[in-house]
């Protein structure tokens, strides 16, 4: 099943590198064995991925008219992304990723050219008009899209990445309307289960609160208690985990949509996140829906059945 959804966030392009191990010592020259640069950043990724599994995909970004938003307009016409939601701005969204020997990654976004810039009211709200979704980043540019997606009565997903504070200050705009949260384990100062019955405590509009735990999978937790945990698997081993999150929550959203069953949805965002992070770099390739089902055939995901709102 296809689903419409909006994606706002940022497009950026990336340079990846591996290095030995973090941290990094000094040298004054490396030849590293490999170096990618792509077009990615959050949303792209996001949308990249619901296009390849079959959704309706309706991008809103902003594209420098610098070199490297010539880069982003090709790759994002290659990829089925370029439409009326890739908005001009002066300078591209930059970043670098540096990826160790265990697939650990340091990202380095440079998003200083896009932050100040403000997205056109009147372009989103005609590309959500009539959306399943909208998914809308946390990137700064994005905050004043919130009220237009919630005046036209669409639900909202969001990842709020490396937070650390239910009660964050910056991110409490989008925790606030959003029906599915996703987050990072990486800083949060409890455990995935206590956050889980945290955020519906504080945010009562959530309909699900999702913890993506690296190598340990995801914890997923649901409005009426139910408390899902699913093992990561890595059909292709580890290679970067880059983006890792973004699969996660852009499998899930795709899987969430076509199916309400948010057991198997959380199976196929964690198989397909695990599948992207044995690539040099994940944002650049997807699975298809076919492809996606035919590797849960042979790549069952464990998952665990309890509630976040028990003592159990």
């Amino acid at each position: 099943m296809s689903s419409t959804i909006v994606v706002a966030g940022v497009t950026s392009l990336y340079m990846a590198m591996p290095v030995m191990d973090f941290p990094l010592p000094y040298a004054s020259q490396r030849f590293p064995e490999w170096m990618r640069a792509e077009v990615s950043g959050a949303a792209c990724h996001i949308a990249s991925t619901l296009h390849t599994l079959g959704d309706e995909a309706r991008l809103c970004t902003l594209v420098g008219r610098d070199l490297a938003g010539q880069a982003i307009r090709t790759s994002l016409r290659a990829r089925g992304l370029w439409g009326p939601g890739a908005v001009t701005a002066p300078q591209s969204s930059l970043g670098v990723v540096l990826v160790a020997s265990d697939g650990q990654r340091s990202g380095h976004p440079y998003v200083a050219g896009v932050n100040t810039v403000e997205y056109p009211v009147e372009v989103f709200r005609r590309l959500v008009h009539g959306a399943d979704l909208a998914v809308l980043t946390n990137a700064a540019f994005v905050q004043p899209l919130l009220r237009h997606a919630c005046e036209r009565g669409v639900p909202i997903a969001v990842d709020v990445h490396l937070i650390t504070d239910v009660d964050d200050a910056y991110n409490r705009p989008w925790l606030e309307v959003a029906d599915i949260i996703f987050c990072s384990h990486e800083r949060l100062p409890c455990s995935p289960r206590r956050w889980v019955e945290k955020i519906f405590h504080r945010y009562p509009g959530c309909s699900v609160a999702a913890v993506g735990l690296g190598g340990r999978g995801c914890v997923m937790g649901l409005a009426d208690g139910a408390l899902i945990k699913a093992a990561a698997v890595a059909p292709r081993g580890v290679v970067s985990t880059a983006g890792a999150g973004d699969a996660l929550f852009a499998s899930f959203v795709h899987s969430w949509l076509a199916t309400r069953n948010p057991a198997e949805a959380l199976e196929d965002a964690v198989l397909h996140a695990g599948w992207k992070v044995g690539g040099t770099f994940p944002g650049a390739t997807s699975l298809t829906a076919v492809e996606l089902a035919r590797l849960r055939e042979t790549h069952p995901v464990d998952t665990v059945l309890g509630r976040w709102d028990s003592l159990e």
